[in-house]
């Protein structure tokens, strides 16, 4: 009897620490240790904006997961699809590819360095 009920409860202990406030302290101090190393110029704003996209992904897991879910469920059954008569996609010619011009001649740079001269 206490296993039908030992997933869901590990579920949530582990949805509970991740979003908890060990959690939230924890993505405050990398928040603001990666804010001091953008400051320092020892990280650059890419790896910034990754970290905090992280979070916000992290932490608001739930809340679009939820959205999601709502997308896929329809209270009323679901949409009826119904399926046009499609009529086959006519053949259209296959052209050949455009000519291309002939390119420019070459000019020889006299000052183009002592490395292409052997």
């Amino acid at each position: 009897m206490m296993a039908e009920h030992a997933i869901p409860a590990a579920a949530h202990w582990l949805q509970s620490t991740m979003l908890g406030t060990i959690a939230t302290t924890l993505a405050v101090v990398c928040v603001a240790a990666v804010g001091l190393g953008m400051l320092n110029g020892r990280m650059d704003a890419r790896r910034g904006i990754t970290v905090i996209a992280g979070c916000f992904l992290v932490f608001g897991s739930t809340s679009i997961a939820a959205g999601l879910r709502s997308l896929t469920e329809f209270s009323d059954g679901g949409p009826e699809l119904i399926a046009a008569q499609a009529s086959p996609m006519p053949i259209q010619a296959i052209f050949p590819p455009p000519q291309l011009p002939p390119p420019p001649p070459q000019v020889r740079d006299p000052y183009a360095g002592a490395a292409l001269h052997y």
